[in-house]
């Protein structure tokens, strides 16, 4: 998980390139007929076979990359400690372990460590996202049913 600690912000020369690159790229992958797709590293002359899927990842990395944001790749799979799932959901080390153990994110144990899966992190960062945005809904709707907005 060393990946996810180094994320570093990209420079403004790196976003102008990634801004100049990601509309040809998209562009041509819109055009292309095949799942697997050649490409020309035009410095080497280099020839590569790749899945249109990681043309259309390279797209998606572009485009945060122009706007600024710092990038990760982190295989689904990865076993995160509970640490690094902490600051992942911006809380506690303790709170997180409360949440372990009340059943909310699954996990392992290797000795006396618990592993959790990224995957499952994610999952569970997006449920909380999805909850507040509903209480936010609800919150919104009581308010406007107390007459709150009325003049």
């Amino acid at each position: 998980m060393e990946a996810y600690n180094e994320i570093k912000k990209p420079s403004k020369a790196e976003q102008l390139l990634a801004q100049k690159s990601y509309s040809p790229l998209i562009s041509a992958i819109e055009n292309l007929k095949s799942d697997r797709t050649e490409i020309e590293i035009e410095e080497t002359g280099e020839k590569i076979t790749i899945p249109k899927s990681a043309l259309s990842l390279l797209g998606t990395i572009l485009k945060a990359m122009s706007q600024g944001n710092p990038i990760s790749i982190v295989p689904i799979a990865t076993e995160v400690t509970t640490q690094s799932a902490a600051d992942m959901l911006s809380c506690s080390r303790p709170h997180l372990v409360k949440l372990l153990e009340e059943g909310k994110l699954p996990y392992t144990k290797v000795g006396k460590h618990r592993r959790i899966m990224f995957e499952d992190v994610i999952k569970y960062k997006q449920q909380m996202k999805e909850a507040q945005k509903q209480y936010l809904i609800e919150i919104m709707n009581a308010d406007e049913e107390s007459g709150l907005y009325d003049t």
